[in-house]
């Protein structure tokens, strides 16, 4: 048996390849037939670049049809996908290829310049260009995907892969700073993608509304995979927009979003119970959704949002359930087929209602970190539950609430800011001797990030100009949207900086 994912979506394709597969905001529209024509034909030029299964392809372009074609033609072709998030900067993505070293790259046109001075640096094979769609791609040549992979010979078979085989490496940084590649499956997409398209139950004429990145595993795996499972058609927005999103629900029966989603819904004066009159599941996750949202989101069109739990080294590994209640503040029960538990700080089981780590084990859990040992033996225990780093509890009846996170994770509009990675590019400007990075509740975002630093002495710090300091050098979504300058930090009897009463000290600070 072949256990390539792609296999299993191929599978599951609408009998009828003319049925639209994706369709654009800008009303281009993709068959079955042309995702599956273009996708063979990307493989086959993946192919014939000399890219055995196993090689890694480091892909780092914005969201569109060809990006996902190039996603799919990976998984068909046997190659591991690296994706990265298109904010990355040159220093992270530096990392990124010293690591993974990838065999091929593709890239967004706007890094043009760095990207190919780190391709030679890294001695990296093949890089190429891929605009955010084939209509916009600007440059002709031998460096443009889409023009060189679109007229290649298709791949007419699909690699066979094992169920522990290799698909993807998804990084994600650590609270020491150096960032970790999460190596996922064809076991682990497979299952968890079956399991949420039958745990949300998707039945033929179910529509997506997919408005989120794809360079992630909410966007990407959870997003993709239920609606190529269904062969569903998916309306495919390059970014999400509240006004083109409210225009698109009535046509649509499934939305995703993150909480940042849902609070621009229902900002907008014309987002009502009319424009979910088609809806029958919205779906959120990748960060925590306030109770009021929640309650407003209700009120406002009748509907009770599905709060999931996941992470990127599990999928996804708890959700509320689809037809029985959907706690508000819970993110519902563990999937079919996924044990988690809550542990106290020796190990040992907690009890209903009683706050611990939370550990999991199942088909959704990756087998470790790439090129990691160590960092493997830390976070799985004895008997192979891989130790998640949140805190949580599980009451009488199964449903899951996340309390907080040990290991100090900001998420930002839905996306994973690591402190200590902002905290060492600060603490290396002049005038500044420490610095802490926390997270604080914002009406839009979730949390927004806030650095808190103690300034050297007779050193002259302006919040701005900490803030240029290391624009360039970071993402966006993670550079600081405060800077608080003070004359210590709170510690602990050990000295350990205590985050928590930072927190609470600036709570208020974005209400």
């Amino acid at each position: 048996m072949n256990a390539n994912l792609y296999a299993l979506l191929q599978s599951r394709f609408s009998g009828n390849r003319s049925q639209t597969a994706l369709e654009t905001a800008s009303g281009i529209t993709y068959t079955y037939a042309m995702l599956e024509e273009m996708t063979a034909r990307y493989a086959g030029f993946i192919h014939a670049l000399g890219v055995v299964p196993g090689d890694r392809i480091a892909v780092q372009v914005e969201k569109s049809p060809e990006a996902l074609f190039l996603y799919l033609a990976c998984l068909q072709s046997g190659a591991v996908f690296l994706p990265l998030n298109s904010a990355y900067q040159e220093g992270e993505v530096d990392y990124f290829l010293g690591d993974a070293t990838p065999k091929v790259v593709v890239h967004q046109q706007k890094s043009e310049a760095w990207m190919s001075t780190l391709c030679v640096a890294h001695r990296i094979a093949h890089r190429f260009t891929l605009a955010e769609d084939n209509g916009a791609e600007i440059q002709q040549g031998r460096h443009t995907w889409h023009e060189n992979a679109s007229k290649a010979l298709p791949m007419l078979d699909v690699a066979h892969r094992d169920h522990d085989d290799l698909a993807a490496i998804l990084y994600t940084s650590g609270t020491t700073g150096r960032s970790k590649g999460a190596m996922i499956t064809h076991r682990n997409l497979s299952s968890n993608a079956i399991t949420l398209h039958a745990y949300w139950g998707f039945k033929p004429g179910d529509i997506l509304l997919h408005a989120l990145p794809i360079f992630h595993v909410h966007g990407l795996f959870v997003a993709c995979h239920t609606a190529l499972l269904n062969g569903s058609k998916m309306i495919f927005h390059s970014k999400f927009d509240a006004k083109a999103a409210i225009a698109a629900l009535p046509r649509a029966t499934v939305f995703m979003g993150v909480p940042t989603m849902y609070v621009r819904l229902l900002a907008d004066v014309s987002f009502s119970r009319q424009t979910c009159a088609n809806i029958r599941l919205f779906v959120s996750g990748s960060a925590p959704l306030l109770a009021e949202t929640f309650h407003e989101f209700l009120a406002r069109t009748g509907h009770v949002i599905l709060e999931r739990y996941g992470m990127t080294e599990t999928g996804m590994i708890t959700s509320n359930p689809l037809d029985a209640e959907r706690r508000g503040g819970t993110v519902g029960l563990p999937l079919p087929g996924i044990a988690l538990r809550v542990v106290d700080e020796a190990g040992r089981a907690c009890i209903a209602g009683d706050i611990g780590g939370l550990q999991v084990k199942g088909d959704n859990v990756l087998p470790g970190y790439w090129q990691m040992p160590d960092k493997d033996k830390e976070e799985f225990t004895a008997d192979g539950y891989f130790k998640t780093g949140d805190v949580g509890k599980i009451d009488t009846d199964g449903y899951v609430t996340i309390v907080g996170r040990s290991k100090d994770l900001v998420i930002s509009g839905g996306y994973n800011v690591y402190p200590k990675e902002i905290e060492m590019l600060l603490d290396e400007i002049a005038g500044v001797a420490e610095s802490a990075v926390i997270g604080l509740p914002h009406p839009d975002f979730g949390e927004a990030v806030a650095a808190v630093i103690v300034k050297k002495p007779a050193a002259i710090l302006v919040e701005a100009d900490v803030v240029a300091a290391i624009k360039g050098k970071l993402a966006a979504f993670k550079l600081p949207k405060r800077i608080f300058l003070v004359e210590d930090l709170p510690r602990n009897a050990m000295g350990k900086v205590q985050k928590n009463e930072l927190r609470k000290r600036y709570a208020d600070t974005f209400k």
